[in-house]
């Protein structure tokens, strides 16, 4: 019996007795009070995600709810309240031997829900309790089964298993959409540091790797370079100057340019200059003037 199942048969009750009082009618009173006695005793409320399960004389007669429904008085009787809402329920296992000898720690999350509320309340004696120790010998089994690089490297996969092995143990037992995540992995400390200087030494290999590609990149940019400067000599001197002045602009110092460089650079210089000047023209003859007597002079 609820509250709201209490509360209508108190009214009914009350209003039978004040009837009974006001009309001075004791049989009234009588009939309403005993109405308002046996809605106290068959009337019975279920919540939305409640189903009763009823048994009359000892034997199963249905499943009630939800909303109002009535009960015979001392013929039937609720045996269990069943929620059929989804459900969640932790399992672990603790110091569980891998496939390869790796002694670990697992906890998860398994999800289901009452879907045939006959068969998980007259079937079984504790779904809850049944439902999560099921669970946790196939994490057992799941966890002997694997390799610890399959644990830490494909879950989903371990999960699947594990939903699957659940599933088929718990056939015919009234749950179902069964799920289940990992939800954390413990390995011995040891372990975890050789793990860690493993992935650091891989960290390590690929950090020379890409190193060695890029003096790889940039020697084959220098030997560019030096083919260009050797079909170019101008441009190597004005590369050797221009390293010279990001030398000393910031410092401010003072450096001392060999003259033989510097002889260099200005002939280099002059003669490219001199390439790209146009050659001179060759002198004309200049023309004779006849004397004024007319003649003209013999050689």
């Amino acid at each position: 019996m609820n509250s709201a199942v209490t509360l209508i048969s108190a009214i009914i009750v009350l209003l039978g007795v004040a009837i009974g009082y006001v009309l001075n009618s004791p049989v009234i009173g009588v009939v309403i009070v005993l109405v308002g006695v046996i809605l106290a005793l068959t009337l019975r409320t279920a919540a939305e995600w409640e189903r009763a399960v009823v048994l009359r004389l000892g034997r199963f007669a249905g499943v009630r709810g939800p909303g109002l429904y009535f009960l015979i008085p001392a013929i039937e009787i609720v045996y269990a309240t069943v929620d059929t809402r989804r459900q969640s329920t932790r399992i672990s296992a603790e110091d569980t031997l891998t496939a390869d000898a790796v002694s670990v720690t697992m906890d998860s999350i398994l999800f289901w829900r009452v879907t045939d509320v006959k068969r998980a309340a007259t079937e079984l004696t504790d779904y809850r309790n049944m439902i999560a120790q099921v669970a946790q010998t196939s994490l057992r089994e799941v966890i002997s089964a694997t390799t610890m690089t399959d644990i830490l490297g494909n879950r989903e996969a371990m999960d699947e298993r594990l939903q699957a092995l659940i599933r088929r143990k718990s056939d015919g037992w009234g749950i179902g959409d069964i799920t289940v995540e990992i939800r954390d992995v413990k390995i011995p400390p040891e372990l975890n540091d050789a793990m860690s200087r493993n992935a650091q030494a891989e960290k390590e290999k690929q950090a020379r790797v890409t190193l060695a590609s890029a003096e790889i990149a940039i020697a084959q940019q220098i030997v560019d370079a030096a083919q260009i400067y050797q079909e170019n000599p101008v441009a190597l001197q004005i590369r050797q100057m221009g390293l010279i002045y990001d030398m000393n602009k910031d410092r401010g110092a003072t450096i001392l340019v060999p003259t033989t460089m510097t002889e260099a650079l200005g002939t280099v210089v002059a003669l490219g200059a001199a390439q790209q000047q146009p050659a001179p023209k060759p002198p004309q003859p200049r023309p004779i003037t006849p004397p004024p007597g007319g003649s003209v002079p013999q050689a």
